[in-house]
């Protein structure tokens, strides 16, 4: 099983760390702009990150790849099937796919991916933009709904709510973009990204984005 795409990307970081997760071993295999796979560009049409091939299975999109996931190896179960807690975990993925994530990329995209990987100037303006008035009402939320020091956002074990928001958190640690002023919602995402499914991904992260500094 191959999924093609950078953990920089937290959508893909967000399938890795749930195929962690469940002990499902997938081999990341990195495409980028403009030589993309031909195997990516086939699995996912408009050549979006990540895309998964299965044999001769291919599915793009990760919320969709997560549910494949999920039906295909149903333990240990990481979508519950109690209906209100189903229902949580699918809002939280979205909260964090639309909302976390349209907050972290514009900080993100200007302040690594535009200067290092585009060679082209970042919006610094925008970045701080989202910084000053997206981000404090999302960690405001946050951090009135986290759990304490050892629960989890849905019920007593991880689940894909857990994964969903924890993950983009790590976009804003590779910028230096401080939560420490709510800090419920930091300890929780420590403890959430220090767990092995996450932390040897965020590593490898680091040391790419050290060099790219390094040789800019």
């Amino acid at each position: 099983m191959i999924l093609y795409g950078s953990t920089l990307s937290p959508f893909v970081r967000k399938v890795m760390a749930f195929a962690g997760e469940k002990g499902v071993e997938i081999e990341l295999k990195p495409t980028g702009a403009p030589n993309h796979e031909p195997d990516f560009c086939a699995a996912s049409p408009f050549k979006k990150m990540p895309a998964l091939k299965d044999g001769d299975y291919e599915l793009a999109d990760s919320s969709a790849i997560i549910h494949y996931l999920e039906a295909k190896y149903p333990e240990p179960a990481l979508i519950p099937a109690e209906p209100r807690a189903r229902g949580r975990t699918i809002w939280f993925e979205e909260f964090s796919d639309t909302i976390l994530f349209g907050c972290g990329a514009k900080v993100f995209f200007n302040r690594v991916v535009a200067p290092y990987f585009l060679k082209r100037e970042g919006d610094e303006a925008a970045a701080e933009c989202a910084i000053r008035d997206e981000l404090p009402p999302i960690m405001a939320y946050l951090e009135s709904i986290v759990p304490g020091e050892t629960g989890y956002l849905v019920g007593d074990s991880i689940t894909l709510a857990d994964i969903a928001v924890a993950g983009p958190f790590a976009n804003f640690r590779h910028t230096e973009v401080s939560i420490d002023d709510y800090p419920r919602t930091a300890a929780y995402v420590r403890r959430i990204l220090a767990r092995p499914s996450f932390s040897q991904w965020i590593e490898r992260e680091a040391a790419i984005l050290a060099k790219v500094r390094e040789a800019a």
